[in-house]
């Protein structure tokens, strides 16, 4: 025991020193030295947060000197890290890590400490890491810490790529060999979208261990803070055909709270042929993400489309026990979009699977209106229904697969296109969807098929169906009448007599 308090006492002691260097850096006074390493365990972490949670609440240091306080955008990403000057570069261990500047919208300081040996020693700011770009800088700069950090692999012994990168309150991403960085997870959510307003939650500390030579995963521990929750966090990254991240973690509330989200995600749509709302651009689509998958703890695949509205919109997916869900993107030609900047269709889906039974809760999904590509307007998350308590600890864990397809897919007929316009005499809303698989060239289960169809409020007409099994697809189209609301909730499923064919399509029309 006493041993477990001296850890516990120099890692506070190490994250103190963190704080008042920032502290002084904002002053312009010379900050500590830096400690020594400070043994670490995973326990630790986990010790850090409890014992966080009982002291009040401390924002992290968020005051710059010149010329990194008011950075620009332009001027922020010009700062870049030297080839050559990653930790870890030039060691053969297959991964590397890159300290990411602070600036522009990452203003908060968090400390970056490397494990090797069971110590951890905190990663001092190194002015000759950088290539500041056109920005002057003074010739001697004080230790600035870091907003965060980016994780390189050399996938199959080629030149290290970007993998995953940590950065900005709780949010991370990551990717899979060849894809561009697109939808953002969190580390966790707390009253998103809620009249009271949001509270983010931020790493403030990472732990990195260091791999060796020939490992396949990279170990980074986390400390978690805000007003109402501290957490320790455990990811492993395992760079595969997909990139798969375990997130470990273990939750201590300073009070109760009831509107908390799990393995949440954000992304970017802004149109889609189901909600063309920016008519007068070139290219057909342009969004992150195409829809939210769901298999539920019943074992029925749903896939809810995702849309730019004109108002803010909420979607609840009542469930006990998910097997899986995510954000995926479906369209992967470059025809759909017609953007050689953006290729949006290399952006991964993330499919994540929680491990272990998380009980009854419900998929919350969020619609943000939206002027800007640049914008993740898209935001999910599982909600529990059981509240944290104060002083009670909490633990979950999770696996996502960063991928271009995820890992399971429904084993009967997948909505694959969507579309939607308004149908001659302009009172009613056309919709067709286009439903792909194997099953659809089988004559015994399509010889009774039918296209079941509800709607809330409203009522469809004209529904019919295209089958072609020769391409294996079934087109589905049909009109809505929305009796004079201005949302219908749609849901359509493929049958076979009383079998369900198809996962089980649904939308939110709104006006």
């Amino acid at each position: 025991m006493f041993e477990r308090r001296e850890v516990l006492k120099a890692a506070f002691g190490a994250i103190a020193a963190g704080v008042a260097s920032a502290q002084a850096r904002a002053q312009g006074a010379t900050p500590p030295s830096p400690p020594p390493p400070a043994p670490f365990s995973r326990d630790m972490v986990v010790d850090l947060a409890h014992a966080l949670a009982a002291k009040p609440y401390v924002a992290p240091p968020t005051d710059l000197r010149e010329p990194f306080e008011s950075l620009s955008y332009e001027q922020f990403v010009g700062i870049r890290t030297k080839p050559g000057a990653a930790v870890w570069a030039g060691e053969n261990r297959g991964f590397s890590i890159e300290p990411l500047h602070r600036g522009h919208i990452f203003t908060a300081a968090v400390d970056i400490f490397i494990v090797e040996n069971g110590a951890a020693s905190r990663l001092a700011y190194d002015q000759s890491r950088f290539d500041y770009g056109g920005l002057k800088v003074p010739e001697k700069l004080p230790d600035l810490g870091f907003s965060g950090f980016r994780a390189l692999h050399g996938r199959d012994g080629g030149a290290e790529a970007e993998l995953a990168i940590f950065q900005g309150a709780s949010f991370y991403r990551a990717v899979a060999n060849g894809q561009n960085l697109g939808v953002t997870a969190r580390g966790l959510s707390i009253r998103t979208a809620d009249p009271h307003g949001e509270e983010f939650p931020a790493f403030r500390s990472f732990w990195i261990e260091k791999p060796a030579p020939g490992d396949n995963a990279l170990v980074i521990h986390a400390l978690l803070d805000s007003p109402s929750v501290a957490g320790a966090y455990r990811f492993t990254v395992r760079p595969a055909e997909a990139t798969i991240i375990d997130t470990e973690l273990t939750l201590f509330p300073r009070t109760n709270v009831d509107h908390y989200g799990l393995a949440g995600f954000a992304a970017a749509s802004l149109y889609t042929p189901l909600d063309r709302r920016r008519a007068d651009d070139l290219r057909p689509m342009v969004a992150a993400t195409n829809g939210l998958q769901m298999l539920t703890g019943k074992n029925e695949w749903l896939w809810r489309p995702v849309s730019n509205r004109e108002s803010l919109q909420f979607s609840s997916f009542v469930d006990a026990n998910p097997k899986g869900f995510g954000a995926l993107v479906r369209s992967r030609d470059i025809n759909d979009y017609q953007d050689d900047d953006q290729h949006w269709e290399r952006r991964p889906s993330l499919w994540i699977e929680p491990l272990g039974e998380w009980g009854e809760g419900a998929m919350q999904l969020v619609e943000i209106p939206s002027e800007s590509e640049n914008n993740e307007n898209i935001v999910a998350y599982w909600r529990p229904k059981a509240s944290l308590f104060g002083g009670a600890a909490a633990t979950f864990a999770y696996r996502q697969f960063w991928c271009w397809e995820p890992p399971i897919s429904p084993p009967m007929a997948a909505a694959t296109q969507a579309r939607s316009g308004r149908a001659p005499g302009g009172k009613l809303r056309r919709f067709l969807v286009v439903f792909s698989g194997d099953v659809l060239a089988d004559p015994k289960k399509t010889e009774r098929l039918t296209a079941a169809l509800t709607t809330s409020p409203g009522s469809a007409t004209n529904i019919r169906t295209f089958l072609n099994p020769s391409a294996k697809t079934c087109r589905v189209s049909f009109d809505v009448d929305p009796a004079g609301e201005n949302f219908c909730e749609l849901r359509l499923v493929l049958k076979a007599g009383e079998e369900p064919i198809s996962e089980t399509w649904l939308y939110r029309w709104t006006l």
